[in-house]
C-alpha cells in the first residue's frame, strides 16, 4: 500500500515528528520493508546479482543494535497476493518498472534491483538470531497496525499507510530510526528517533477529526484505487483544493496533500465530507434509483454498500484502514498451546493443510507457493542480466513445473473429471514449453469462472496483452527428469516475466513427479520418498553427493542442473568460480571463536579477489546472465525442497554466493589462472574446493547435452539420477570428501 505524495509532505514538516530515545519496548517491524530497506541504501552490490554475506553481516549489527537497547523486535511479513487482485495492476507496473531499472544497471546506469534471495537470507538469519517472525497470507499492512494497536508499541516502516493508521504507539519512518548510531552507555543504551502519531497531524490542521485521514488517504490515491475510480477523484481534486491557500502555514502555494487535508479539516466527520463529494459529483450514483427513496440519507446508502457510486468506493476504500481491538497475530507470537495458525489463515480462498498453514506462518515456505494454490499465478522477480536473452528463470522452467505438479495434482484430477462432461465449451492446443493456448468454444469463460472462482483468472491467452513465451527452453518432448506431462491435464498456472524488455503473461503446464505425492499428507511421506522426487527433479543422482555436508548437498545438486540447463552453456571459468565462491562461504561460516583454520592468509586471500562495491568496470553482461539462471534454479528448488518439507538442509544462503567476488574470480581465471595457483596459498580452501569440483562432475556425468541441442525424452534422461555408475576413474572416495570436509563440520551437520 501507499498514498501517493504522503511521505513527502510529511516528512518535510519537522514539527509533525517528536524526538525519541527509543528502548526498552516491543517494536512490530514490516519485513519487507526492512529487507528492501537495509539492502538498498547501504550500497551493497546490486549489479553482480548481490552480496549475500554482506547483507546476512549487516541484518545482524541491526538485531544486535536492538538487542543492546532491550528491544524486542516483531517481524511479520507479506505473503501471496491479495486473493482479491485489487492490487495486481499496480504489481504489475512495479515488476515492468524493474526489468527497465535492470536493463539499466547492465549498461552501468542508475537504477534499484533487489537481488533474488534476499528475502531467502533474511528469513534465515532472523531464525539463526532467535526474531520472532509471522509471514501473512496476503499483505501484511493491516495486519501489523493491528498488532501494534493492541500492544501499544510503535511500528518500524517506510510505507506511508501508516501516516494514516490511528497507532497509539505511533510510527517510526526507517529513515528516523538511527539504529547504528546506538546513545547512552550500559545499561541504558537507546537508539535516536522520530515518532509520528495522527494526533499530532490532526492538531497541525486546526484539531480535525482523526476518522477523516482514511478518506484522505483514498482522495490522495493508493495502491488499492483503481484506475478508473481515480481518473474521477482527479477531476475533483481541483475543486477541493481551491480553497486550500486560506490555511496554508509557511507561506507559498499548499501542496496538493496539504490542500486535500486543509479542505477536509473544515468537515466535523467523514459522512459529511462524502455529502461533500457527492454533491461535487452532482449526486450521479451508477446504481440508480437510490435517490428517490423518499427518506434514507445519501450517507446510509453508501455506507450500507446499496450505491456503486464514487462515494460507496471510497467508503470502501476507507475501511482498509480500520483496524480491529485484538490481533491475530498477537496469538501467533504469543506461542505455547494457544498458538495456531488457523486463524491466520482461515479466510484464505483455497484451504491449506494444517501442516502448510504451520510452514507459511513461519516463513518456511515461499510466497510462490501460496500464488500458485490461490491464485495459480506467479510473478518472477527480474535480475540484472542479458535483456536480449530469453529471461533466466527461462533455465528452471522444469523445477516450477514439477512444484506446481505437486500443488494443483488434485486440482488436476478435479477438472480433468469437469471437463469431460463439458469438452464441448472449449479446448486447447498445446504448445512448446509446456505452455498453452486456448482456443475458445462458446461457453468457456463462464464453465471457468464457476469451477475455480477466484483462481480462474487468465486462463485464456490474449487477455491483458499476454502471449505465449518462447524462451522457456523446456518443449513437450523435454520434459524435466523424473517427471511426467500429461497432454489431458487443463490446469494451467500464469507467470509473468520478462520477454525482452516488456512483462509478458504465459501459460505454464504443471508436471506430476513419476513418484506421486498428495498435497494433504505430503509432511507424513518418507524422507527417502521426498528425496527421490527431489533429486529425480534435478536430474543428479543421490550417490555423488552424499560424502558431501548435507547443507551443501543442494547447493551441488542445483548447479549440476543449472550446468546442464543454463542457456548459453556456462564456460568452465563460471563454473570454477562458482565453487571457488562456495569455497569461500564454508571458510568464512566457520570462524566461530575456537576455530583457527581459517587463518589470516586466507581470509586476506578472498578479500583481494572481491571487486570493490560500485566498480563495474570490465562487467561482463553474460557472466551475469549465467550467475543469474543459477541464481533463478536455486530460488526455484529452495521453494520445492520446501514444500517437500526440506528432505535436504536448506544451504546457509548468506554464504553460499557473493556476486562481487564470483565475478571477480571469473575475471582471473579468464586471465590465466588456475583454482589451483588462486588458491595455493589456502591450502584447506584448495581441499574443498577440489571436494566440490569431485562432486559435480560426478552427479552431472554423462548428462550433459551435445552440443546439437537438448536431447529428447526417453533418450536416457528418464534413467538419470538412479543407479548410475561408471566413469568415476580417479575421483576422490567418499571417505576422501568427507575428511576433507571434517575439521569444517558444524555441530549441526555432524548432528
Amino acid at each position: 500500500m501507499g498514498v501517493h505524495g504522503l511521505t513527502s509532505y510529511v516528512e518535510g514538516n519537522r514539527g509533525l515528528f517528536q524526538d525519541i530515545r527509543f528502548r526498552d519496548s516491543r517494536l512490530v517491524i514490516d519485513g519487507c520493508s526492512l529487507f528492501f530497506r537495509l539492502y538498498l541504501n547501504h550500497g551493497l552490490d546490486q549489479v553482480h546479482g548481490g552480496d549475500y554475506d554482506a547483507f546476512g553481516t549487516l541484518l545482524s549489527t541491526f538485531i544486535s543494535a536492538l538487542e543492546a537497547c532491550n528491544i524486542q523486535p516483531y517481524v511479520v511479513l507479506d505473503g501471496g497476493m491479495d486473493p482479491s487482485d485489487k492490487k495486481l495492476s499496480t504489481l504489475r507496473q512495479r515488476l515492468q518498472s524493474k526489468i527497465r531499472e535492470a536493463e539499466s544497471l547492465s549498461r552501468g546506469r542508475h537504477g534499484s534491483v533487489l537481488p533474488l534471495l534476499t528475502r531467502h537470507v533474511f528469513i534465515q538469519v532472523l531464525s539463526q538470531r532467535g526474531v520472532p517472525l509471522v509471514q501473512c497470507p496476503a499483505e501484511a499492512d493491516w495486519e501489523i497496525a493491528c498488532l501494534a494497536n493492541q500492544w501499544d508499541c510503535p511500528v518500524l516502516t517506510n510505507d506511508s499507510d501508516f501516516y494514516i493508521f490511528d497507532l497509539p504507539g505511533g510510527y517510526i519512518p526507517f529513515r528516523f530510526f538511527q539504529w547504528a548510531s546506538v546513545g547512552g552507555s550500559p545499561p541504558n543504551h537507546y537508539i535516536p528517533a522520530r515518532r509520528y502519531t495522527v494526533s499530532g497531524l490532526c492538531r497541525h490542521f486546526r484539531g480535525m477529526n482523526r476518522e477523516l485521514l482514511p478518506l484522505c488517504a483514498v482522495l490522495a490515491g493508493n495502491d488499492y484505487t483503481t484506475e478508473q475510480t481515480y481518473k474521477h477523484i482527479h477531476t475533483l481534486l481541483s475543486q477541493l483544493t481551491t480553497g486550500g491557500k486560506r490555511g496554508g502555514r509557511g507561506g507559498g502555494s499548499p501542496s496538493h496533500i496539504e490542500g486535500l487535508l486543509l479542505w477536509l479539516s473544515y468537515f466535523p466527520g467523514p459522512e459529511e465530507a462524502l455529502e461533500e463529494v457527492g454533491r461535487l459529483t452532482g449526486g450521479v450514483e451508477r446504481g440508480g434509483g437510490e435517490r428517490g427513496r423518499g427518506g434514507m440519507g445519501r450517507g446510509r446508502a453508501w455506507r450500507g454498500g446499496e450505491k456503486s457510486g464514487l462515494c460507496s468506493v471510497l467508503w470502501s476504500g476507507m475501511q482498509e484502514y480500520h483496524l480491529t481491538p485484538q490481533s491475530r497475530l498477537s496469538t501467533w507470537f504469543s506461542g505455547g498451546s494457544s498458538r495456531s495458525p488457523e486463524g491466520l489463515w482461515a479466510a484464505t480462498p483455497c484451504p491449506l493443510p494444517e501442516w502448510l498453514c504451520w510452514a507459511a506462518g513461519s516463513g518456511a515456505m515461499a510466497p510462490l507457493v501460496l500464488d500458485v494454490l490461490e491464485l495459480r499465478r506467479v510473478l518472477l522477480i527480474p535480475q540484472v542480466e542479458n535483456s536480449r536473452l530469453p529471461s533466466s528463470h527461462c533455465s528452471a522452467t522444469a523445477i516450477r513445473q514439477a512444484l506446481y505438479g505437486i500443488l494443483l495434482a488434485n486440482q488436476e484430477q478435479g477438472e480433468r473429471r469437469e471437463g469431460e462432461r463439458g469438452w464441448g465449451e472449449g479446448h486447447r492446443v498445446q504448445g512448446q514449453g509446456g505452455q498453452e493456448t486456448q482456443v475458445e468454444g462458446q461457453g468457456e469463460r463462464g464453465r471457468g469462472e464457476r469451477q475455480r472462482g477466484r483462481r480462474g483468472r487468465g486462463r485464456g491467452q490474449g487477455q491483458g496483452g499476454a502471449e505465449p513465451s518462447s524462451g522457456s527452453g523446456q518443449g513437450e518432448n523435454n520434459a524435466p527428469s523424473g517427471v511426467e506431462g500429461d497432454s489431458a491435464v487443463s490446469v494451467c498456472v500464469e507467470e509473468y516475466d520478462r520477454h525482452d524488455l516488456n512483462l509478458r503473461k504465459s501459460q505454464v503446464e504443471p508436471r506430476t513427479p513419476r513418484t506421486r505425492l498428495h498435497l494433504e499428507t505430503l509432511c507424513q511421506a518418507p524422507v527417502s520418498v521426498r528425496l527421490e522426487v527431489l533429486y529425480d527433479v534435478l536430474g543428479v543422482k543421490e550417490s555423488s553427493l552424499s560424502p558431501l555436508p548435507p547443507h551443501l548437498r543442494l547447493a551441488l545438486g542445483v548447479t549440476g542442473f543449472w550446468r546442464r540447463e543454463a542457456r548459453p552453456f556456462p564456460s568452465l571459468p563460471q563454473v570454477q568460480a562458482l565453487l571457488l565462491g562456495m569455497v569461500h562461504g564454508e571458510m568464512a561460516r566457520n570462524t566461530q571463536p575456537g576455530q583457527n583454520q581459517n587463518t589470516a592468509a586466507e581470509r586476506n586471500l578472498w578479500m583481494k579477489l572481491r571487486l570493490r562495491p560500485g566498480d563495474r568496470r570490465g562487467f561482463d553482461v553474460g557472466v551475469a546472465h549465467s550467475l543469474s539462471q543459477w541464481q533463478a534454479c536455486l530460488w526455484s528448488v529452495l521453494s520445492l525442497n520446501q514444500l517437500l518439507c526440506l528432505p535436504l538442509p536448506e544451504p546457509d544462503t548468506a554464504w553460499l554466493f557473493s556476486g562481487s567476488l564470483v565475478h571477480g574470480l571469473v575475471g582471473r581465471l579468464r586471465g590465466g589462472c588456475s583454482p589451483e595457483s588462486v588458491l595455493a596459498a589456502a591450502p584447506l580452501s584448495g581441499h574443498i574446493y577440489r571436494s566440490l569440483l569431485a562432486a559435480l562432475e560426478n552427479c552431472t556425468l554423462n548428462t550433459l547435452p551435445s552440443s546439437s541441442g537438448r536431447r529428447k525424452r526417453g533418450n536416457g534422461r528418464r534413467g538419470r539420477g538412479r543407479g548410475r555408475g561408471g566413469g568415476e576413474g580417479g575421483a576422490p572416495s567418499s571417505q576422501e570428501i568427507n575428511n576433507r570436509f571434517a575439521l569444517l563440520m558444524t555441530e549441526e551437520d555432524e548432528e
